[in-house]
């Protein structure tokens, strides 16, 4: 039975699709006004698991992500600059260039993590007519007020507002959480519709029936999961700090609107944080995917590492913990490789032989149905492979068939001689690292890359192996 946890009843539920073997599900994609961050991708790696299990469960999926290129302003009170804006005037482009250039650069990484990409993007800029009629109807059903700065949500006309949060973050004080906009109503109230500053051209601006200007961050993701999956969709995602603020704006628009909550499950991962705290853009603290290539750290390293603990469980990232996914990631591709030798091994089984094999792939099973549970699932991996009542031949079957949840490239993987020319490569680096020559050693790593291998130097000696 696949179960998982509902933050909206704070339960696990068993997962009842609204459409038989099809799920519909909605993640909150990036605000593309600078690179995610590991502590960003630890979400979308989770999501992706998420996706896998529901394949492996025999569902066909429709997921849907948003591209925030607008509207998101650099404080969830809707004060502040446009963080688009914002990372226009730092780096001196067009919003329009910097939204098109960190949306490549994150859909790069997602490539990088083996994530695999939403059937329907959806960016913010290209739903503002549909943005906009939706206020309308909210406007016709008395949820909205103007004050000088935009057009709010009054969520005291809402008597289910914040069911998502718990009782807890219901009882807002006003200033408490956040430095509140000029007229609010209420502290929890937030923008649908923001007015462009006045004696001041904004790059992005559009005509509405209040005045020029930009959605509020909270209204294109309900326009985007209704548009492409209905009302009520079967799952939305999202980081667990949406639980707060985002989330619940979404679920009281769509409300207000039609009557109906949004989605039927609400799932959200947990932060990955850093010994000294949160990573966070604002704080200059963050950890980018090319920050690992170049301490010559393979991307999926990461993702193994998440798959060490649940996704609602804090990660607290350090470089010893990357070094130590690292190695066991290489030690299963060098046991894939082992196996590989095996010269009665053919392709994977279409169906196991043996009840020890088949104990394996059902208890794999109950691990991954039991609210995503990887952690237990990748130590029941490494159990089986120390089984030495299961052949080579089974060994690889499941190695594979696992692999369709873990997402880490097993199948992929190939018995390649390494050529002479890498070889020389790897022995001359080598010797340019034992004569402290650095610059140079790095030239010839970057050049053994370009021939599509790595080197990772570990303590018994470098070691060179096809990308995977």
């Amino acid at each position: 039975m696949l179960k998982f946890y509902n933050t909206i009843n704070r339960e696990k539920q068993e997962f009842k699709s609204i459409k038989d073997k099809k799920a519909g599900i909605y993640t909150c994609g990036p605000t593309v006004y600078w690179f995610a961050h590991i502590g960003n991708l630890r979400t979308y790696i989770f999501e992706d698991i998420l996706k896998k299990v529901l394949k492996y469960n025999g569902y066909k999926i429709k997921h849907i992500m948003n591209i925030t290129d607008v509207g998101h302003l650099t404080s969830d009170a809707d004060m502040g600059e446009d963080k688009l804006e914002k990372g226009a005037k730092r780096e001196k482009k067009t919003v329009w260039e910097i939204a098109e250039f960190y949306t490549n650069a994150f859909k790069k990484d997602l490539k990088r993590l083996n994530i695999e990409e939403p059937n329907i993007w959806v960016k913010a800029t290209e739903t503002i007519k549909e943005q906009i009629d939706l206020i309308k109807i909210l406007e016709k059903k008395g949820f909205i007020y103007k004050i000088e700065d935009g057009i709010y949500f009054d969520t005291s006309k809402l008597k289910t507002y914040g069911r998502l949060q718990g009782k807890k973050e219901k009882k807002i004080k006003p200033g408490a959480r956040i430095k509140i906009a000029t007229g609010k109503k209420n502290p929890t109230d937030f923008a649908l519709w923001k007015f462009s500053p006045k004696n001041e051209k904004r790059q992005m601006e559009w005509k509405s029936p209040w005045g020029v200007g930009f959605p509020g961050w909270h209204t294109e993701c309900v326009v985007m999961g209704i548009e492409n999956l209905g009302i009520p969709f079967d799952i939305h995602c999202g980081a667990i700090d949406h639980i707060t603020i985002h989330h619940p704006n979404e679920i009281a628009q769509a409300e207000a609107a039609y009557g109906k909550i949004m989605a039927n499950y609400w799932l959200h991962g947990e932060f990955l944080i850093l010994k000294q705290g949160k990573m966070a853009k604002s704080e200059g603290n963050i950890v980018v995917i090319d920050d690992l290539i170049k301490k010559n750290i393979n991307p999926l390293a990461f993702r193994y590492l998440c798959l060490g603990t649940h996704y609602r469980s804090k990660l607290t990232f350090s470089w010893e913990s990357l070094e130590g996914a690292q190695n066991s990631l290489n030690k299963l591709y060098e046991k894939i490789i082992k196996l590989m030798e095996d010269k009665s091994l053919s392709t994977p089984l279409s169906i196991l032989s043996t009840d020890e094999a088949k104990n394996y792939q059902k208890r794999f099973l109950e691990f991954i149905q039991n609210d995503i549970d990887m952690p237990k699932a990748l130590a029941l991996m490494w159990q089986m492979i120390k089984n030495k009542k299961i052949s080579n031949q089974e060994k690889y079957t499941l190695l594979l068939d696992f692999d369709k949840v873990f997402g880490l490239n097993l199948y992929k993987i190939k018995k390649t001689e390494i050529p002479k020319k890498i070889k020389n490569l790897a022995d001359l680096r080598e010797k340019y690292r034992q004569e402290k020559k650095w610059k140079e050693a790095d030239e010839t790593r970057i050049e053994i890359e370009k021939q599509g291998f790595t080197i990772e130097d570990t303590p018994t000696g470098p070691k060179t192996q096809p990308v995977i």
